[in-house]
C-alpha cells in the first residue's frame, strides 16, 4: 500500500548473490553497480555506508529545500558527516544514526532552526523517525 500523495521517483535496484557477504546491487539506469563485503573485510561496500551516503544526501537536499522556502542563502562548502552504527538489539540488529551537519558562516541560531526543519522535510528523517536513533549535531 502506498501512502504517497504522489509517486515523483521511484529506485529499481537488483540485488543477488550473498546478500551483505558477496552480493551484488545494480540500478536499471546502470549508475549503481557496487559489491558488497562485511564491514572491515574490504573490497566492497556494505548496506550501513550506502545508507549513511542516501540519508546525507537527502538531508542536504532538504535543507536546500527549506532554505529555498525560507529565503536562506546556504554557504557553499556546507557538508553532512554521517556514521551510521549497526549492532545487537536482544535477538535482532538495529541501526543507529548520528550525523554532523557543516554550514561555514551561517549564524549557529539560524543553522540550528534550518537543521530542525530540514530535520521535519527530509524523507529520511521522516522513515527513520520513533524507528531508530537519529542525532543531529550542528558542527
Amino acid at each position: 500500500m502506498n501512502t504517497l500523495d504522489k509517486v515523483v521517483y521511484t529506485a529499481h535496484v537488483h540485488t543477488s548473490g550473498g546478500g551483505r557477504d558477496g552480493g551484488v546491487s545494480r540500478s536499471d539506469d546502470g549508475h549503481l553497480d557496487v559489491t558488497h563485503t562485511p564491514p572491515g573485510k574490504g573490497g566492497g561496500t556494505n548496506p550501513e555506508q550506502l545508507f549513511a551516503a542516501g540519508y546525507s544526501a537527502c538531508f542536504i537536499g532538504a535543507m536546500k529545500a527549506v532554505a529555498a522556502r525560507q529565503h536562506i542563502t546556504l554557504p557553499e562548502d556546507l557538508s553532512v558527516d554521517a556514521e551510521v552504527d549497526l549492532g545487537p538489539v536482544g535477538q535482532a540488529y538495529g541501526v543507529a544514526v548520528r550525523m554532523t551537519i557543516h554550514l561555514p558562516g551561517m549564524d549557529p541560531t539560524s543553522a540550528q532552526q534550518l537543521i530542525d526543519a530540514a530535520h521535519q522535510v527530509c524523507p529520511y528523517s521522516n522513515a527513520t523517525r520513533g524507528n531508530i536513533p537519529v542525532t543531529l549535531t550542528l558542527g
